[in-house]
């Protein structure tokens, strides 16, 4: 890989966060305040994606539950990608796209969030989460790409699609972590204050 192949990646990245900033801002915001609400409520958020995605599910889990940048108490946040005993026997008892849906229906209570990641917005286990999700009244906060893909079909008005303007997978991962960090910082702002 040259110089220029390095420093171009760098000027994509930046340049799609740029385009996003503008575009989820306001999508963001909302999710925050949603977040804020279930929270101060007594309500949970559960986190699930695949690949780079579950990763990102844990972070999140793991940056409310922990904390973010801040002191303050621990946040309920599950992330539905750990447990390797619930995920394969899922996985081998039932099949591989329930693995997110039966822990939403074991876990998720009436006012709780579901976070749910998929760069290409297509994930079959994800779509069928956020549909246990619907069964249970919770709402959704979905982070897509390439424009929601079927997520974008299933999302009720009360949901909230953070998309980011791109289709290339790389860049949308780079914006969700980016997203995720925007929202702990507004979920942090909005319990302790500006810092």
């Amino acid at each position: 890989m040259s110089i220029e192949s390095i420093e171009q990646q760098f000027l994509d990245s930046a340049e799609t966060k740029r385009m996003a900033a503008t575009l989820m801002a306001p999508h963001i915001d909302a999710a925050v305040e949603r977040m804020v609400a279930a929270l101060t409520s007594g309500n949970k958020i559960l986190a699930c994606g695949n690949g780079g995605s579950a990763a990102d599910a844990q972070h999140f889990a793991a940056e409310l539950v922990g904390r973010f940048e801040r002191e303050r108490p621990g946040l309920a946040a599950i992330a539905l990608t750990t447990d390797s005993s619930i995920l394969t026997a899922i996985g081998n008892d039932y099949d591989f796209s329930v693995v997110f849906s039966k822990q939403v229906e074991a876990l998720g209570q009436p006012g709780d969030i579901l976070l749910a990641l998929s760069t290409s917005g297509n994930s079959a286990n994800v779509i069928a989460a956020i549909h246990a999700a619907h069964q249970r009244d919770m709402s959704v906060v979905a982070l897509t790409g390439k424009g929601g893909g079927k997520i974008a079909t299933v999302l009720d008005e009360f949901d909230i699609d953070l998309c980011v303007p791109s289709d290339r997978t790389a860049r949308i991962q780079e914006v969700h972590l980016l997203t995720l960090h925007c929202l702990c910082d507004g979920i942090d702002e909005a319990l302790l204050g500006e810092a």
